[in-house]
């Protein structure tokens, strides 16, 4: 049994760092299709037809097939550990997973509005849009590596102040707040 754990274990972590991988590759994307989007033509066009496809592709490719090995591996994982879903912290984990799961899901509707002009979002929207997966993969991994020993305030007071540097930080880049 161990040996079936040790398999959905390394698949399932390969498909988190797929799906890590994936997302912060799609939405670099939309940051600069977004930024092509305020070019004139014809470069506007030439770039924004070019950006949708890297989209669709990552998407397609990378996100949807990254998504089916983390959960497919991550049951399996509960199949054969299935204490686990009684733990607080899993299900914590779980509903993190869950959230995470629709935001990349929600990526859909950006690559659309994009794909047709009509996203009401600019670059720096989705500069910080791509900082969100790091919010969730931090708590995730904190709380897959502590398990029941996990401290929930420290958790949440450091997610707390690791979203505000990274808001500041956001702040900070943005050229509109210099000087």
């Amino acid at each position: 049994m161990a040996t079936w754990y040790s398999i959905a274990k390394s698949l399932h972590l390969i498909g988190m760092v797929s799906w890590m991988a994936g997302m912060f590759y799609l939405v670099r994307i939309m940051v600069y299709h977004a930024m092509a989007l305020e070019k004139d033509e014809p470069e506007r066009g030439i770039l924004a037809r070019h950006y949708t496809v890297m989209e669709w592709k990552s998407y397609k490719i990378i996100l949807q097939p990254a998504i089916i090995i983390t959960w497919t591996f991550g049951v399996l994982m509960l199949f054969i550990q299935p204490a686990w879903l009684h733990q607080n912290w899993m299900q914590l984990k779980l509903f993190f997973l869950i959230l995470l799961t629709g935001y990349t899901h929600s990526l859909k509707k950006h690559i659309r509005d994009l794909e047709n002009g009509a996203s009401k979002y600019n670059h720096i929207y989705f500069r910080a849009l791509n900082e969100v997966p790091t919010i969730f993969l931090v708590a995730i991994v904190f709380l897959a590596v502590f398990k029941s020993g996990i401290n929930y305030l420290a958790l949440f007071g450091g997610l707390a102040v690791f979203t505000g540097l990274i808001g500041w930080g956001i702040r900070k880049a943005n050229p509109a707040n210099q000087g």
